[in-house]
């Protein structure tokens, strides 16, 4: 099979379900969010392999996630799903972190290393993601829960890697 079809050279693609679309459309909008998400905590993978089976998960939660938001109707096949335990599991994540760190105070800046700015590209990236997601039409709820708490979780990433490599976050000022 061919890599290219040439079938989108006019600015069309195809839902799940056949029904060409513009690759403008608010549906292709929110899943190549969430496909630029996914690309981005493959790079993170590479500067956290303590977090490596974890972030493993969630792009694969966010297949799944992409698959849903491509689906134009019902479909002959099961799709897969995302649901309560998935948003758990996140959580889980996060009180783990927490466990280590201080309590904030303040508004951090991302940086400090490249770990956390790639930590808080994938929370930006997932917080747009969200936004695109909530114009959509249907029942996303689930999504964009799931993309909530998945934001809350790479910003606690984002500080628990600063912490283990002795690094201070840096705390926004107004001036």
């Amino acid at each position: 099979m061919k890599i290219y079809t040439k079938t989108g050279d006019k600015g069309t693609t195809s839902l799940l379900g056949g029904t060409r679309v513009s690759k403008a459309h608010q549906k292709i909008e929110a899943y190549g969010t969430v496909d630029e998400l996914n690309s981005t905590i493959g790079l993170l993978r590479t500067e956290t392999p303590k977090y490596d089976t974890v972030l493993k998960n969630i792009q694969n939660r966010l297949f799944n996630v992409g698959s849903l938001l491509a689906t134009e109707r019902e479909v002959s096949f099961q799709l897969p799903e995302i649901d309560e335990k998935d948003i758990l599991y996140l959580e889980e994540q996060i009180d783990e972190m927490d466990k280590d760190l201080h309590q904030l105070k303040n508004f951090v800046l991302p940086g400090g290393s490249r770990s956390n700015g790639l930590a808080h590209m994938c929370r930006s990236i997932c917080r747009r993601a969200e936004r695109r997601v909530v114009v959509l039409e249907g029942d996303y709820e689930i999504i964009v829960q799931y993309l909530n708490r998945l934001s809350d979780y790479f910003f606690m990433l984002s500080r628990a890697v600063l912490h283990q490599e002795g690094k201070e976050e840096t705390i926004w000022t107004k001036d």
